[in-house]
Protein backbone atom coordinates (compact mmCIF):
# COMPACT_ATOMS: atom_id res chain seq x y z
CA UNK A 1 0.00 0.00 0.00
CA UNK A 2 1.42 3.38 -0.84
CA UNK A 3 1.37 6.24 1.18
CA UNK A 4 -0.60 9.30 0.73
CA UNK A 5 2.58 11.58 0.31
CA UNK A 6 4.46 9.19 -1.99
CA UNK A 7 1.06 9.41 -4.70
CA UNK A 8 0.56 12.94 -3.86
CA UNK A 9 4.47 13.40 -5.35
CA UNK A 10 3.84 11.11 -8.61
CA UNK A 11 1.00 13.24 -9.23
CA UNK A 12 2.81 16.43 -8.57
CA UNK A 13 5.80 15.18 -10.90
CA UNK A 14 2.79 15.26 -13.61
CA UNK A 15 1.89 18.96 -13.04
CA UNK A 16 2.78 21.49 -16.51
CA UNK A 17 0.78 25.09 -16.18
CA UNK A 18 -0.48 25.65 -20.00
CA UNK A 19 1.18 27.65 -21.85
CA UNK A 20 1.09 31.75 -21.02
CA UNK A 21 -1.98 33.42 -23.12
CA UNK A 22 -2.33 36.94 -23.35
CA UNK A 23 -5.73 38.31 -22.09
CA UNK A 24 -7.73 41.54 -21.57
CA UNK A 25 -6.76 43.13 -17.95
CA UNK A 26 -10.47 42.71 -17.21
CA UNK A 27 -10.13 39.07 -17.76
CA UNK A 28 -7.20 38.31 -15.38
CA UNK A 29 -8.04 38.47 -12.64
CA UNK A 30 -7.46 35.62 -10.10
CA UNK A 31 -4.69 34.38 -12.66
CA UNK A 32 -0.53 34.32 -12.05
CA UNK A 33 1.22 37.35 -14.25
CA UNK A 34 3.75 35.35 -16.41
CA UNK A 35 5.55 38.94 -17.79
CA UNK A 36 7.27 42.20 -15.93
CA UNK A 37 5.08 44.56 -16.64
CA UNK A 38 7.52 47.56 -17.35
CA UNK A 39 6.15 51.03 -17.54
CA UNK A 40 7.07 53.20 -20.34
CA UNK A 41 6.21 56.32 -18.63
CA UNK A 42 5.55 58.55 -15.41
CA UNK A 43 2.76 58.25 -13.55
CA UNK A 44 1.14 60.52 -13.09
CA UNK A 45 2.11 62.13 -16.11
CA UNK A 46 2.38 65.63 -14.80
CA UNK A 47 2.25 67.67 -11.47
CA UNK A 48 -1.35 67.88 -10.58
CA UNK A 49 -3.61 68.94 -7.56
CA UNK A 50 -4.07 66.22 -4.84
CA UNK A 51 -7.10 68.00 -3.03
CA UNK A 52 -9.63 71.05 -4.51
CA UNK A 53 -8.41 74.48 -3.49
CA UNK A 54 -6.20 76.50 -4.74
CA UNK A 55 -2.91 76.84 -6.37
CA UNK A 56 0.02 78.98 -5.39
CA UNK A 57 3.48 79.77 -5.21
CA UNK A 58 4.11 78.29 -1.60
CA UNK A 59 6.24 81.65 -0.97
CA UNK A 60 3.53 84.29 -1.86
CA UNK A 61 1.51 82.55 1.89
CA UNK A 62 4.56 82.46 4.39
CA UNK A 63 3.98 85.43 6.12
CA UNK A 64 0.33 84.22 7.25
CA UNK A 65 0.05 83.58 10.64
CA UNK A 66 3.08 85.75 11.52
CA UNK A 67 1.55 89.06 12.17
CA UNK A 68 1.80 90.31 8.57
CA UNK A 69 -2.00 91.22 8.53
CA UNK A 70 -4.46 89.37 6.14
CA UNK A 71 -3.38 87.99 2.85
CA UNK A 72 -5.51 87.87 -0.15
CA UNK A 73 -5.15 86.89 -3.40
CA UNK A 74 -6.60 87.78 -7.48
CA UNK A 75 -7.96 84.30 -8.69
CA UNK A 76 -6.47 84.21 -12.48
CA UNK A 77 -9.21 81.58 -13.08
CA UNK A 78 -10.13 77.80 -12.03
CA UNK A 79 -8.32 75.10 -13.61
CA UNK A 80 -10.81 71.53 -14.26
CA UNK A 81 -9.68 67.92 -14.43
CA UNK A 82 -8.66 67.20 -17.82
CA UNK A 83 -7.65 70.54 -18.83
CA UNK A 84 -5.74 70.38 -21.53
CA UNK A 85 -4.73 74.01 -22.08
CA UNK A 86 -1.26 74.75 -20.19
CA UNK A 87 -1.67 77.81 -18.00
CA UNK A 88 0.45 80.07 -16.04
CA UNK A 89 0.63 81.57 -12.60
CA UNK A 90 2.14 85.05 -12.15
CA UNK A 91 3.52 85.81 -8.98
CA UNK A 92 1.16 86.51 -5.60
CA UNK A 93 -1.90 85.14 -7.58
CA UNK A 94 -4.00 81.63 -7.07
CA UNK A 95 -5.93 79.54 -9.71
CA UNK A 96 -8.74 77.41 -7.89
CA UNK A 97 -7.97 74.00 -9.06
CA UNK A 98 -9.84 70.43 -8.84
CA UNK A 99 -8.87 66.67 -7.42
CA UNK A 100 -6.70 65.93 -10.68
CA UNK A 101 -5.74 69.22 -12.59
CA UNK A 102 -2.56 69.99 -13.81
CA UNK A 103 -0.27 72.41 -11.89
CA UNK A 104 0.07 75.81 -13.56
CA UNK A 105 3.44 76.64 -14.07
CA UNK A 106 5.26 78.25 -11.19
CA UNK A 107 2.51 76.73 -8.74
CA UNK A 108 3.93 74.62 -6.24
CA UNK A 109 1.57 73.98 -3.90
CA UNK A 110 -2.44 73.93 -3.19
CA UNK A 111 -4.16 75.19 -0.65
CA UNK A 112 -7.35 73.16 0.61
CA UNK A 113 -10.20 75.10 0.63
CA UNK A 114 -10.76 74.75 4.49
CA UNK A 115 -7.68 77.54 4.59
CA UNK A 116 -9.19 79.81 2.50
CA UNK A 117 -12.36 81.96 1.99
CA UNK A 118 -13.26 80.54 -1.04
CA UNK A 119 -13.51 83.70 -3.13
CA UNK A 120 -14.14 83.47 -7.26
CA UNK A 121 -12.10 86.62 -8.00
CA UNK A 122 -10.11 87.46 -4.85
CA UNK A 123 -8.83 84.61 -2.04
CA UNK A 124 -8.51 85.31 1.55
CA UNK A 125 -5.83 82.78 2.65
CA UNK A 126 -6.15 81.83 6.35
CA UNK A 127 -3.20 79.29 6.16
CA UNK A 128 0.29 79.47 5.38
CA UNK A 129 1.68 76.00 3.02
CA UNK A 130 4.60 74.32 2.17
CA UNK A 131 5.94 73.54 -0.91
CA UNK A 132 4.57 70.38 -2.79
CA UNK A 133 1.80 70.18 0.06
CA UNK A 134 -1.42 68.59 -1.93
CA UNK A 135 0.57 68.09 -5.11
CA UNK A 136 1.11 64.97 -6.81
CA UNK A 137 4.38 65.71 -8.81
CA UNK A 138 5.14 63.73 -12.34
CA UNK A 139 6.23 59.96 -11.43
CA UNK A 140 5.58 60.11 -7.83
CA UNK A 141 3.60 56.49 -8.50
CA UNK A 142 5.83 54.71 -11.28
CA UNK A 143 8.75 56.24 -13.14
CA UNK A 144 9.68 54.97 -16.89
CA UNK A 145 11.32 51.42 -16.08
CA UNK A 146 9.99 50.95 -13.20
CA UNK A 147 7.99 47.12 -12.66
CA UNK A 148 4.25 47.61 -12.10
CA UNK A 149 3.60 43.77 -11.75
CA UNK A 150 5.95 41.20 -11.45
CA UNK A 151 6.37 37.50 -13.03
CA UNK A 152 4.74 35.25 -10.48
CA UNK A 153 2.23 38.13 -8.89
CA UNK A 154 -1.68 37.23 -8.44
CA UNK A 155 -3.48 39.68 -10.49
CA UNK A 156 -6.07 41.31 -7.81
CA UNK A 157 -8.03 44.25 -8.11
CA UNK A 158 -4.80 46.78 -7.22
CA UNK A 159 -2.70 44.78 -9.69
CA UNK A 160 -5.43 45.32 -12.39
CA UNK A 161 -5.89 49.27 -11.58
CA UNK A 162 -2.06 49.31 -12.03
CA UNK A 163 -2.00 47.68 -15.19
CA UNK A 164 -4.89 50.14 -16.33
CA UNK A 165 -3.19 53.15 -14.87
CA UNK A 166 0.33 52.70 -16.71
CA UNK A 167 -1.73 52.23 -20.33
CA UNK A 168 -1.90 48.46 -20.61
CA UNK A 169 -4.90 46.48 -21.75
CA UNK A 170 -4.11 43.17 -21.94
CA UNK A 171 -0.95 41.26 -19.98
CA UNK A 172 0.51 37.77 -20.02
CA UNK A 173 -1.15 34.91 -17.50
CA UNK A 174 -0.93 32.00 -16.92
CA UNK A 175 -4.38 30.58 -18.04
CA UNK A 176 -6.34 28.24 -15.79
CA UNK A 177 -5.73 24.68 -16.53
CA UNK A 178 -8.81 22.57 -18.80
CA UNK A 179 -10.42 20.12 -16.47
CA UNK A 180 -12.74 17.18 -17.85
CA UNK A 181 -15.29 15.31 -15.50
CA UNK A 182 -17.00 12.01 -16.72
CA UNK A 183 -18.52 9.59 -15.10
CA UNK A 184 -19.04 5.84 -15.29
CA UNK A 185 -21.65 3.05 -14.34
CA UNK A 186 -24.58 1.72 -16.25
CA UNK A 187 -26.47 2.85 -13.11
CA UNK A 188 -26.33 6.68 -13.54
CA UNK A 189 -28.80 9.00 -14.80
CA UNK A 190 -28.63 12.63 -15.25
CA UNK A 191 -30.41 14.96 -12.85
CA UNK A 192 -32.52 15.81 -15.24
CA UNK A 193 -34.12 12.52 -15.63
CA UNK A 194 -36.12 10.84 -13.55
CA UNK A 195 -34.47 7.35 -12.11
CA UNK A 196 -35.45 4.10 -12.49
CA UNK A 197 -35.39 0.96 -10.44
CA UNK A 198 -31.55 0.36 -9.67
CA UNK A 199 -30.39 3.56 -11.07
CA UNK A 200 -29.35 6.40 -9.19
CA UNK A 201 -28.93 10.19 -10.02
CA UNK A 202 -24.95 11.07 -11.34
CA UNK A 203 -23.93 12.88 -8.60
CA UNK A 204 -20.11 13.01 -9.75
CA UNK A 205 -20.25 14.87 -12.44
CA UNK A 206 -21.45 17.99 -11.06
CA UNK A 207 -19.82 17.84 -7.54
CA UNK A 208 -16.17 17.22 -8.69
CA UNK A 209 -17.13 19.96 -11.46
CA UNK A 210 -18.20 22.07 -8.81
CA UNK A 211 -14.64 21.57 -6.95
CA UNK A 212 -13.11 21.90 -10.05
CA UNK A 213 -14.07 25.87 -10.38
CA UNK A 214 -13.74 25.93 -6.94
CA UNK A 215 -9.94 24.92 -7.69
CA UNK A 216 -9.72 27.38 -10.41
CA UNK A 217 -10.05 25.28 -12.91
CA UNK A 218 -11.50 25.99 -16.67
CA UNK A 219 -14.58 23.08 -16.01
CA UNK A 220 -16.11 21.17 -18.80
CA UNK A 221 -18.56 18.50 -17.54
CA UNK A 222 -18.70 15.73 -19.55
CA UNK A 223 -21.13 14.42 -17.51
CA UNK A 224 -22.48 10.07 -17.95
CA UNK A 225 -20.54 8.41 -20.60
CA UNK A 226 -20.66 5.31 -22.12
CA UNK A 227 -18.83 1.92 -21.34
CA UNK A 228 -18.63 0.54 -24.85
CA UNK A 229 -14.96 0.16 -25.83
CA UNK A 230 -14.85 2.15 -29.25
CA UNK A 231 -17.03 5.02 -27.99
CA UNK A 232 -15.15 5.28 -24.40
CA UNK A 233 -11.82 5.45 -26.52
CA UNK A 234 -13.19 7.76 -28.76
CA UNK A 235 -14.64 10.06 -25.77
CA UNK A 236 -11.51 9.67 -23.64
CA UNK A 237 -9.10 10.40 -26.72
CA UNK A 238 -10.78 13.59 -27.35
CA UNK A 239 -11.35 15.10 -24.13
CA UNK A 240 -7.31 14.38 -23.52
CA UNK A 241 -6.55 15.61 -26.37
CA UNK A 242 -8.45 19.60 -25.60
CA UNK A 243 -7.82 19.21 -21.92
CA UNK A 244 -4.76 19.41 -19.29
CA UNK A 245 -6.49 16.93 -16.70
CA UNK A 246 -8.80 14.34 -17.05
CA UNK A 247 -11.00 12.72 -14.13
CA UNK A 248 -13.12 10.21 -14.50
CA UNK A 249 -15.44 8.67 -11.38
CA UNK A 250 -16.64 5.18 -11.43
CA UNK A 251 -13.70 3.90 -12.84
CA UNK A 252 -12.19 1.82 -10.09
CA UNK A 253 -13.33 -1.26 -8.61
CA UNK A 254 -16.15 -3.53 -10.32
CA UNK A 255 -16.21 -5.16 -14.02
CA UNK A 256 -17.13 -2.40 -15.42
CA UNK A 257 -13.91 -0.37 -13.96
CA UNK A 258 -12.00 -3.10 -15.26
CA UNK A 259 -13.02 -2.51 -18.75
CA UNK A 260 -12.61 0.92 -18.83
CA UNK A 261 -8.84 0.56 -17.49
CA UNK A 262 -8.68 -2.17 -20.54
CA UNK A 263 -9.39 0.80 -22.57
CA UNK A 264 -7.18 3.28 -20.98
CA UNK A 265 -4.45 1.31 -21.12
CA UNK A 266 -4.00 1.55 -24.84
CA UNK A 267 -4.07 5.26 -24.45
CA UNK A 268 -1.58 5.39 -22.10
CA UNK A 269 0.37 4.61 -18.54
CA UNK A 270 -2.46 3.67 -16.24
CA UNK A 271 -2.41 2.16 -12.67
CA UNK A 272 -4.96 1.31 -10.43
CA UNK A 273 -3.38 1.56 -6.59
CA UNK A 274 -4.39 1.26 -3.20
CA UNK A 275 -2.98 4.47 -1.12
CA UNK A 276 -3.01 4.38 2.55
CA UNK A 277 -5.90 6.88 2.79
CA UNK A 278 -9.27 6.75 3.72
CA UNK A 279 -11.76 7.45 2.40
CA UNK A 280 -11.23 6.67 -1.34
CA UNK A 281 -7.86 4.09 -0.83
CA UNK A 282 -8.40 2.77 -4.13
CA UNK A 283 -7.43 5.43 -7.04
CA UNK A 284 -6.31 5.36 -10.19
CA UNK A 285 -3.73 7.72 -11.56
CA UNK A 286 -1.80 7.71 -15.07
CA UNK A 287 -0.83 9.80 -18.32
CA UNK A 288 -2.78 9.46 -21.40
CA UNK A 289 -2.30 10.59 -24.86
CA UNK A 290 1.02 12.28 -26.98
CA UNK A 291 0.99 14.96 -24.23
CA UNK A 292 0.61 12.85 -21.38
CA UNK A 293 -1.90 14.56 -20.19
CA UNK A 294 -2.90 13.40 -16.33
CA UNK A 295 -5.55 11.08 -16.09
CA UNK A 296 -7.22 10.66 -12.29
CA UNK A 297 -9.63 7.73 -11.74
CA UNK A 298 -11.88 8.50 -8.67
CA UNK A 299 -14.18 5.70 -6.85
CA UNK A 300 -18.11 6.18 -7.44
CA UNK A 301 -18.89 7.09 -3.96
CA UNK A 302 -19.81 10.82 -4.07
CA UNK A 303 -18.12 11.29 -0.73
CA UNK A 304 -15.07 9.16 -1.73
CA UNK A 305 -14.40 10.80 -4.86
CA UNK A 306 -14.54 14.44 -3.61
CA UNK A 307 -12.00 13.56 -0.71
CA UNK A 308 -9.80 11.71 -3.20
CA UNK A 309 -10.33 15.11 -5.49
CA UNK A 310 -9.20 17.53 -2.24
CA UNK A 311 -6.13 15.50 -1.57
CA UNK A 312 -4.52 14.34 -5.28
CA UNK A 313 -6.31 16.29 -8.12
CA UNK A 314 -6.62 19.75 -6.63
CA UNK A 315 -3.10 20.40 -5.52
CA UNK A 316 -1.92 19.32 -9.36
CA UNK A 317 -4.85 21.99 -10.17
CA UNK A 318 -3.06 24.83 -7.79
CA UNK A 319 0.39 23.62 -9.38
CA UNK A 320 -0.71 23.88 -13.26
CA UNK A 321 -1.93 27.70 -11.86
CA UNK A 322 1.75 28.10 -10.96
CA UNK A 323 1.07 28.07 -7.17
CA UNK A 324 3.74 27.94 -5.00
CA UNK A 325 1.81 26.77 -1.82
CA UNK A 326 -0.93 24.27 -3.78
CA UNK A 327 -2.00 22.54 -0.50
CA UNK A 328 -5.18 23.65 1.78
CA UNK A 329 -4.37 25.66 4.69
CA UNK A 330 -3.93 23.56 8.02
CA UNK A 331 -4.52 25.01 11.38
CA UNK A 332 -4.85 22.70 14.68
CA UNK A 333 -7.77 22.39 16.71
CA UNK A 334 -8.85 20.54 19.87
CA UNK A 335 -11.04 17.88 19.20
CA UNK A 336 -15.10 18.32 21.00
CA UNK A 337 -15.56 15.00 20.41
CA UNK A 338 -13.76 11.38 20.23
CA UNK A 339 -12.65 10.42 16.80
CA UNK A 340 -11.85 7.01 15.23
CA UNK A 341 -10.35 6.36 12.27
CA UNK A 342 -8.48 3.47 9.98
CA UNK A 343 -5.42 2.20 11.45
CA UNK A 344 -2.36 2.14 8.53
CA UNK A 345 -4.44 4.70 6.64
CA UNK A 346 -4.39 8.29 6.91
CA UNK A 347 -7.81 9.74 7.84
CA UNK A 348 -10.11 12.78 5.90
CA UNK A 349 -12.65 13.23 8.01
CA UNK A 350 -15.57 15.91 7.51
CA UNK A 351 -15.66 17.58 10.22
CA UNK A 352 -17.11 21.22 11.48
CA UNK A 353 -14.20 24.07 12.58
CA UNK A 354 -15.23 26.33 15.32
CA UNK A 355 -13.49 29.33 17.30
CA UNK A 356 -13.38 30.15 21.15
CA UNK A 357 -14.38 33.46 20.88
CA UNK A 358 -12.92 33.99 24.99
CA UNK A 359 -9.55 32.12 23.88
CA UNK A 360 -9.44 32.26 19.91
CA UNK A 361 -8.21 28.39 19.97
CA UNK A 362 -9.75 26.43 16.92
CA UNK A 363 -12.65 23.72 17.66
CA UNK A 364 -13.28 20.98 15.42
CA UNK A 365 -16.29 18.56 15.69
CA UNK A 366 -16.49 15.33 13.40
CA UNK A 367 -19.03 14.49 11.64
CA UNK A 368 -20.87 11.04 10.63
CA UNK A 369 -20.59 7.87 12.20
CA UNK A 370 -18.27 4.87 12.10
CA UNK A 371 -15.69 4.50 9.55
CA UNK A 372 -16.99 2.72 6.58
CA UNK A 373 -20.37 3.63 6.94
CA UNK A 374 -19.54 7.51 7.31
CA UNK A 375 -18.00 7.89 3.87
CA UNK A 376 -21.67 7.08 2.52
CA UNK A 377 -23.16 10.51 3.68
CA UNK A 378 -23.02 12.92 1.47
CA UNK A 379 -25.61 15.56 3.56
CA UNK A 380 -22.72 15.42 6.40
CA UNK A 381 -19.74 16.49 3.94
CA UNK A 382 -21.93 19.89 2.96
CA UNK A 383 -22.61 20.74 5.93
CA UNK A 384 -18.34 20.68 6.72
CA UNK A 385 -16.31 23.48 6.57
CA UNK A 386 -13.08 21.28 6.77
CA UNK A 387 -11.14 17.76 6.85
CA UNK A 388 -9.68 15.90 9.74
CA UNK A 389 -6.65 15.03 9.01
CA UNK A 390 -5.41 12.01 10.99
CA UNK A 391 -2.21 10.30 10.68
CA UNK A 392 -2.07 7.12 9.71
CA UNK A 393 -0.50 5.21 12.78
CA UNK A 394 -3.47 6.40 14.77
CA UNK A 395 -6.77 4.85 15.56
CA UNK A 396 -8.60 6.94 17.98
CA UNK A 397 -8.31 10.71 19.08
CA UNK A 398 -9.84 11.39 22.68
CA UNK A 399 -11.86 14.63 23.34
CA UNK A 400 -9.44 17.47 24.16
CA UNK A 401 -6.60 16.17 21.78
CA UNK A 402 -5.35 18.17 19.13
CA UNK A 403 -5.65 17.67 15.46
CA UNK A 404 -4.60 18.80 11.58
CA UNK A 405 -7.28 20.58 9.89
CA UNK A 406 -7.35 21.19 6.54
CA UNK A 407 -9.76 24.72 6.08
CA UNK A 408 -12.05 24.04 3.35
CA UNK A 409 -12.63 28.24 2.79
CA UNK A 410 -15.33 28.79 0.37
CA UNK A 411 -14.61 30.99 -2.15
CA UNK A 412 -17.06 33.58 -2.53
Amino acid sequence: MRSVEEQQARVAAAAVAPRPVRVAIAESQGLMCAEEVVTERPMPGFDQAAIDGYAVRSVDVLSVGDGAGEISLPVMGSIEAGARTPSRLQPRQAARVQTGAPMPTLADAVLPLRWTDGGESRVRILRSVRSGAYVRRTGDDVQPGDVAVRAGTIIGPAQVGLLAAVGRDRVLVHPRPRLCVMCVGGELVDVSRSPGTGQVYDVNSYALAAAGRDAGAEVNRVGIISTDPRELRETVEGQVNRNEIVVIAGAVGGAAAESVRTVLAELGEMEVARIAMHPGSVQGFGQLGRDRVPVFLLPANPVSALVVFEVMVRPLIRLSLGKRQPMRRMVQARTLAPISSVAGRTGYLRGQLMRDQDTGEYLVQALGGAPGASTHLLATLAEANCLVVIPSEVDEVRTGETVDVAFLAQRG
